[in-house]
C-alpha cells in the first residue's frame, strides 16, 4: 500500500501547532523534528551565545539574541529556528510578524546567524544559506565542529570547520576557519576567538 505525502501546511498554520516543548522547523510547507542536540552541540552554541553578548554589549549596539524566534524566509512557506541569531532591535518596527509570532523576515534585522552542524548538515550547507542568501542577512556562520560537511564545502580532509558567509553584492562569499585561526567576523572585527577555543567549548 503506498503511503500518503505528508500534508503542506502553511507558515501560520505551523505557528499555532508549534508545540511548547521540542524544537520544530518548517520547510517548505513540511514540518521538521530538529534531533535532540548532543552535549558538546549545545555547550558550543551557548559559548558562542555568551561571547557574542558580550561583544555586542561592549560595542553599546542595538542587539540582542532570542531564545525561541523564528527566521521566515519571504515568499515561501518555511520557518527556522537558528542555533543563535542575532536581532537588530532597531529594525524590528517594520517586521510585520514580530509582536505577534516572534517571527523575523528581514535581512536588516539580523546582522548575524549562526548555525552548528548536526547530522542533518544538508540543511545549513544547502538550503539555510540558498534561504538566508535571498533574504540579504549580512552574516552567516556554519560551526562544523565534527567536520560533518560535504567535501565540496569542507575539502577532502573533512577536518572540523568554520565556514563563513558573508554577503557581498548579493551573493555569499565564503571564508574558512581552522584549528588555531582567529575568526574573522565583519559584524564584530574585533572579536578575539579562535576556532580551537569554540571547539573546545564542547570539551
Amino acid at each position: 500500500m503506498t503511503q500518503a505525502p505528508p500534508k503542506l501546511v502553511t507558515f501560520e498554520e505551523f505557528v499555532k501547532w508549534k508545540p511548547d516543548s521540542g524544537r520544530y522547523e518548517l520547510h517548505d510547507g513540511v514540518i521538521i523534528q530538529m534531533p535532540q542536540p548532543l552535549g558538546d552541540h549545545e555547550e558550543i552554541v551557548g559559548f558562542l551565545a555568551s561571547e557574542l553578548n558580550a561583544e555586542y554589549r561592549r560595542l553599546n549596539l542595538p542587539y540582542f539574541i532570542p531564545k525561541t524566534a523564528l527566521v521566515k524566509p519571504s515568499d515561501n512557506e518555511s520557518g527556522y529556528s537558528p542555533d543563535v541569531l542575532i536581532i537588530n532591535r532597531s529594525n524590528l518596527g517594520n517586521e510585520p510578524l514580530w509582536k505577534k509570532e516572534s517571527t523575523v523576515t528581514q535581512g536588516a534585522s539580523i546582522p548575524l546567524v549562526v548555525e552548528v552542524v548536526s547530522t542533518n548538515w544538508r540543511d545549513d550547507y544547502f538550503t539555510k544559506q540558498g534561504k538566508y542568501e535571498e533574504m540579504a542577512i549580512t552574516e552567516y556562520w556554519i560551526v562544523d565542529y565534527l567536520g560533518l560537511g560535504g567535501r565540496k564545502f569542507i575539502g577532502d580532509s573533512k577536518q572540523p570547520t568554520i565556514s563563513i558567509y558573508l554577503l557581498v553584492e548579493g551573493e555569499y562569499q565564503v571564508t574558512q576557519f581552522r584549528g588555531g585561526d582567529r575568526i574573522q567576523s565583519p559584524t564584530f572585527p574585533e572579536l578575539n576567538l579562535t576556532v580551537q577555543q569554540i571547539f573546545q567549548a564542547g570539551n
